[in-house]
């Protein structure tokens, strides 16, 4: 594996913004940023074995701060939504700023993928740390937040995400990369064919809160036991996709155990012949199909990307599990250790 590391930029204060390139033995690469420990690129082959960098994102590692898609970041402290930013814990109410629509979302404004990581070479990948102050954002207690990447000889790109803390707190991480498997920038994604493995998803209100119990997706347009195309029913006259215009919900994985890594989504681009097999620890994964990309800061094509440009997979804890007892819980206490894993395959078949 070759790896590489440059200085990419540098914030208004100064701080050094690192890129790291990792490349396999047949020439597939990744590029990895310290802005939110984001994925920059993925160039992977199609089925005539033409290469092509299949990750949504920006030239100018400026870009990268508050854009509006959160591209190919990590957000946190807390990933998703958080219903009128209030969350109680051990009894104590907690208020976090509001920055969608009523909602907290992925931290807040200055949430953990508008910030700087630190950086470093490990064992053949890329270690990314940052520490979130206590009361940062509103969030109680200090964390140490870790985001491990490894790149494989076998095109797949794995991510394990940890993190400690010195007083109980609320913590879901996940990476937010968004993919075209034709080449970003190539156009919709809607042609594009997924799979997931879930059989429920979780109804929401209009502000995209989930309501509380998931439902099933049989006879429903969030169906997707049996690939499907991503734009075969995303006009739908059904409640989620008005309220998102678009996919943007959480799906239950089937057959979640914590600590055990199983496949969550499949998806598969006809035109090009790739595939990307979604795998992780986590116990949902949100499909966000870039309803609201246009407007994005000009993107690595020349151009902003336009809605449904790409689609985000995301693995991670229920969205407002802070909010929902019968949620797995999101709490961290002193002396233990989140850990999750998202490993990204790609392939063509």
């Amino acid at each position: 594996m070759e790896l590489t590391k440059e200085l990419w930029g540098k914030t208004p204060c100064g701080k050094e913004i690192c890129l790291y390139t990792l490349k396999n033995a047949s020439g597939a690469y990744v590029q990895l940023s310290s802005v939110g420990a984001g994925v920059v690129s993925v160039v992977v082959p199609d089925k005539d074995g033409a290469l092509a960098d299949v990750c949504l994102g920006y030239p100018e590692p400026m870009s990268y701060f508050a854009d509006g898609p959160c591209a190919g970041k990590v957000p946190g402290r807390y990933a998703n939504r958080i219903a009128l930013g209030k969350f109680s814990l051990d009894g104590v109410e907690y208020a976090l700023p509001v920055n969608n629509g009523p909602n907290h979302l992925h931290g807040g404004p200055d949430g953990f993928q508008n910030r700087v990581w630190e950086s470093r070479e490990h064992e053949g990948g890329v270690e990314f740390l940052y520490y979130s102050e206590d009361g940062e954002m509103g969030y109680p207690g200090a964390l140490k937040a870790v985001a491990r990447y490894e790149w494989t000889e076998e095109n797949e790109l794995r991510l394990t995400l940890t993190a400690e803390c010195d007083a109980p707190t609320e913590v879901n991480l996940t990476n937010h990369a968004y993919f075209n498997l034709n080449g970003e920038g190539s156009g919709s994604v809607l042609g594009h064919e997924l799979r997931l493995n879930a059989s429920e998803y979780l109804p929401t209100s209009d502000s995209l809160i989930p309501l509380g119990e998931s439902e099933p997706v049989a006879g429903t347009p969030m169906d997707f036991v049996t690939a499907k195309a991503l734009g075969a029913e995303i006009k739908a006259d059904f409640p989620a996709l008005v309220y998102g215009k678009g996919y943007d919900n959480c799906w239950v994985i089937d057959g979640y155990e914590p600590g055990q890594i199983q496949e969550a989504a499949e998806l598969y681009s006809p035109e090009s012949g790739r595939v990307l097999s979604v795998y992780t620890t986590q116990p949902g994964v949100q499909v966000y199909t870039g309803n609201w990309l246009a407007g994005s800061p000009v993107a690595k094509c020349g151009r902003s990307y336009n809605d449904y440009d790409g689609v985000a997979i995301e693995c991670q804890n229920f969205p407002d599990a802070p909010n929902k007892a019968d949620y797995p819980s999101p709490v961290l206490r002193p002396g233990e250790v989140y850990e999750q894993a998202i490993i990204f395959a790609f392939g063509v078949k």
